[in-house]
């Protein structure tokens, strides 16, 4: 099926489709309370170290809150979370309205942001659990993470360039009634949507004590060893070291866009928004770059190209006098900074072995929050005391000085050995399942993919069974046959060739095979563990960069998917 083809059938998933508009609208409204909140404590304070800690405290609670709004979202109704925390804003924003209209103390306006900021915390993990649920069969799935993505990132850029033009006609407290009013368009989105049952018993579970499945354990597979914690040191803490430094640079960067509005461009407050959504542009100009870039064999180049993009868009904003080109030089600082974040995402995704993975990625992902709070405090002050653009050059040049520091301590990891790894990807990638999924995230699970020689009449799958591991069909033909359970009868579904895939519905619902796979020639399967399967799939789910959504104040992050539909037209 043809990506076209796949997307056009999404738009008959009305479940889907409402999930996808009510945020859609609840992100653009996001946008327009991040801009208008910035205006009003810099109107009432013109305090640059106010701002930054304004900043700084937004993004604190991820660091608190992230493991334990995953646990949350694994334990009950992804659908009834996402409700309370959007009702919870939505209340949140109100109040903001209220106080702002009646000029209420700041100190009460802050706290009350940082407790919608709270609430934010478990969103992340929530939906991107929740969207594959929706979902009808694998055709939908690559095609829904795109549609997510696309959306969520063109709120981006329609949020905050709608907010400046608000804020240039009317009163700040629009911004907040309208993020009210967002969060009650998205809450009646939910009502009406299913439940997600939480995964409480994943299959093997459900047949705890059960012997091994006669299936997929006649076609069991001997991993390699991964490398030991040791050997990946030196290259986790090079790639730290660039993220540390592209967070301290952008959580700065994302509070002095008011003080750039304001004092160096004279454009006033409107302006604030159209610099955020000059970043949203960047980053969509980003992603498609680095999309390209992360298939290459040598990562090396492609690390320091986003870091000198980066670096040349922070010392043109620097020096920007003209709104025009402060927008343009944003532009290429956003730009620069997403292709950096993808390329090191990458190159970590390759060195560190997947029994360690979530905990690194917790460890690296906690201080790379921790920078962006500081630069949120500290660039701001830098800028007042020194200058905007000594400042912003020099953070530029520090960034570029990392990603080398960062190439020189990964070394060789950052080339990928020539082998089936790149033919395989190049595949994987056009299957429309994966349609969304990031190139890091599909380069990881092709290296992970292992091959399998079937015997005619192998049974691969059995109806019924735990599922344990997802398939790519290599060669040969798989017949996909299911039970009756009503009259015992046996009924062929189809006939499965090359490039066809069989085994997502149980790994996505969490659930028994819902059919049998045999061969029915002498074939030859690429295998996906069921654990590997899942992450690659919430790849999709919530793309855009990390830095990027911890200036919304979403980060993303929490446990894979779960799914409670199933369905006939593709094998269990």
């Amino acid at each position: 099926m043809s990506a076209l083809a796949a997307y056009r059938d999404l738009l008959s998933n009305r479940a889907l489709g409402r999930l996808l508009f009510g945020e859609f609208v609840s992100s653009i409204g996001d946008w327009l309370y991040l801009v208008a909140l910035l205006i009003l404590v810099y109107r009432e304070t013109e305090d640059p170290v106010i701002l930054g800690l304004v900043g700084a405290a937004r993004v604190l609670p991820y660091v608190v809150l992230s493991v334990p709004a995953g646990i949350v979202a694994d334990r009950y109704d992804r659908r009834l979370v996402l409700l309370i925390t959007d009702l919870a804003r939505g209340a949140i924003m109100a109040l903001l309205a209220w106080l702002v209209i009646v000029d209420g103390p700041l100190g009460l306006i802050i706290a009350l942001a940082i407790l919608a900021t709270c609430f934010s915390s478990f969103f992340g993990p929530a939906i991107g659990a929740y969207l594959p649920s929706l979902v009808r069969n694998e055709r939908e799935l690559g095609p829904a993470n795109s549609a997510w993505a696309t959306l969520d990132n063109l709120a981006f850029v329609i949020g905050p360039a709608v907010a400046g033009i608000l804020i240039s006609v009317s009163d700040l407290a629009i911004a907040f009634v309208l993020n009210a009013a967002s969060f009650a368009v998205v809450a009646v989105v939910l009502w009406r949507l299913p439940p997600s049952r939480p995964a409480a018993a994943t299959s093997a579970g459900r047949i705890a004590g059960a012997e091994t499945t006669t299936a997929e354990a006649a076609l069991s597979i001997a991993l390699p060893a991964p490398p030991s914690a040791r050997s990946i040191i030196r290259p986790v803490a090079g790639l730290t070291v660039l993220d540390v430094a592209t967070g301290f640079v952008f959580g700065g960067l994302g509070v002095l866009t008011v003080i750039l509005a304001n004092r160096q461009l004279g454009a006033g407050d409107e302006a604030t928004g159209y610099l955020n959504a000059a970043i949203g542009v960047g980053g969509l100009l980003g992603a498609l770059g680095s999309g390209a870039l992360v298939l290459r064999r040598d990562l090396g180049p492609a690390l320091v190209l986003g870091a000198v993009v980066l670096g040349v868009g922070l010392a043109g904003l620097g020096i920007s006098t003209a709104l025009v080109a402060a927008l343009v030089a944003m532009t290429v600082a956003a730009a620069g900074s997403l292709i950096s974040e993808v390329v090191s995402t990458t190159v970590f995704q390759r060195v560190v072995p997947d029994a360690i993975r979530g905990r690194a990625f917790g460890v690296t992902a906690t201080i790379s929050t921790l920078a962006f709070a500081a630069g949120s405090l500290a660039l701001p002050v830098l800028a007042d005391s020194i200058g905007m653009a000594p400042v912003l050059a020099t953070a530029g040049a520090a960034v570029v000085v990392a990603a080398i520091v960062a190439v020189v301590m990964v070394g060789p990891e950052l080339r990928r050995s020539p082998d089936e790894t790149s033919e395989t990807l190049r595949r994987v990638s056009a299957l429309p399942i994966f349609i969304g999924v990031p190139p890091a995230a599909l380069e990881t699970a092709a290296s992970r993919l292992h091959p399998i020689d079937v015997p005619d009449g192998t049974v691969v799958v059995r109806q019924g069974e735990p599922a344990e591991r997802f398939y790519l069909i290599e060669g040969g033909e798989f017949a996909v046959d299911q039970l009756d359970p009503t009259t015992g009868t046996q009924h062929r579904l189809r006939v499965m060739g090359p490039d066809e895939v069989f085994g997502e519905i149980g790994l996505l619902a969490r659930g028994p095979r819902t059919a049998t796979v045999t061969a029915v020639s002498t074939g030859r399967l690429l295998a996906l563990e069921g654990a590997d399967f899942l992450e690659l799939v919430s790849a999709g789910a919530g793309l855009g960069s990390r830095l990027l959504d911890l200036r919304r104040g979403t980060l993303v992050g929490g446990p894979q998917p779960g799914a409670d539909e199933e369905s006939a037209l593709s094998a269990g």
